[in-house]
């Protein structure tokens, strides 16, 4: 990186954190979208089983017999929350998304030689 003045070197550094940043976003966002999709096959598998089913649901490590209407209402939460988590994430990712490109822009401006108009 030699020749290369220390503010756009920072930019680089900067850049390269916003990058570990998206991918940790996008690592939690694939987590939380599996986790719906196996709450909500959880619940429609439950939809299938009469009201008087015994069904068990984990508690950490523990299994406790549950009435089904308590086990679809904490599913239903579950999927609730986390395509909460999900959306917020989506924000996260498309606002950083954003400034990466327009910092990559700033960096490959300075790097040709030209002076960005807006910093």
């Amino acid at each position: 990186m030699n020749g290369i003045s220390p503010k756009v070197q920072n930019q680089i550094a900067m850049l390269q954190q916003m990058q570990q940043q998206m991918q940790t976003i996008g690592a939690q966002k694939t987590q939380y979208e599996m986790a719906v999709r196996e709450a909500k096959r959880a619940t429609e598998e439950l939809n299938d089983v009469t009201e008087d089913a015994q069904i068990f649901f984990s508690v950490g490590t523990v299994m406790m017999q549950k009435k089904k209407e308590d086990v679809l209402s904490n599913l239903n939460e579950k999927i609730e929350t986390l395509e909460l988590r999900i959306k917020s994430l989506e924000k996260q990712e498309t606002m950083l998304q954003g400034k990466f490109e327009q910092l990559q822009t700033q960096i490959k401006q300075a790097l040709e030689g030209k002076v960005p108009s807006a910093v």
